[in-house]
């Protein structure tokens, strides 16, 4: 996910993941690609060509349905709203929530052990104090270990004190 754009009116994040997308069709043509080539020859090669075409191709369409996902985030602060977009192969959903219930993002992890070793993985997430949605909603589904979500977490909590003043740690004023 990246910073596409950061104003002081507007902040977005997106995800097109086009390099597996890329990645999955050239796996689905090549797999289908050689079990049609395995059909036209025939005679004992029809069965093999067939599952090729089928079990590949279809393995990389599963996995294409399955991983390849945009999401987009905005936060607009002129129209006090934050909305967070997904759209798959299966269909696309948008979800609002509204500017001022937002405390902060922060990261979320999950730990795994496998074969003695342990591996640390986060996304981030949003958190809501306030309104019909307060808790903590992940900006993207999938855990990373690299540093990509701590990269957003630092942009979105950075970019939030301009929405409230009180917000920033300024000190006291002096006269």
């Amino acid at each position: 996910m990246k910073i596409t754009r950061n104003t002081p009116k507007q902040l977005i994040l997106a995800d097109t993941p086009w390099l597996i997308g890329i990645m999955l069709v050239f796996f689905i043509l090549v797999f289908a690609g050689a079990g049609l080539g395995m059909l036209s020859q025939g005679g004992d090669l029809i069965w093999p060509g067939l599952m090729f075409s089928l079990f590949g191709g279809g393995l990389g369409a599963g996995a294409f349905c399955a991983f390849v996902r945009r999401v987009q985030v905005i936060f607009d602060r002129p129209a006090g709203s934050i909305v967070i977009r997904r759209q798959s192969v299966f269909g696309y959903t948008e979800v609002e929530h509204r500017l001022a219930d937002l405390s902060h993002a922060e990261l979320e992890a999950t730990t795994s052990r496998s074969e003695g070793r342990t591996r640390t993985l986060y996304r981030p997430v949003l958190v809501l104090d306030g309104g019909m949605s307060a808790g903590r909603h992940p900006v993207v589904e999938a855990f990373t270990n690299t540093r990509g979500p701590q990269r957003l977490v630092d942009a979105i909590n950075a970019w939030l004190p301009a929405d409230d003043p009180a917000k920033v740690d300024s000190g006291p004023q002096s006269a």
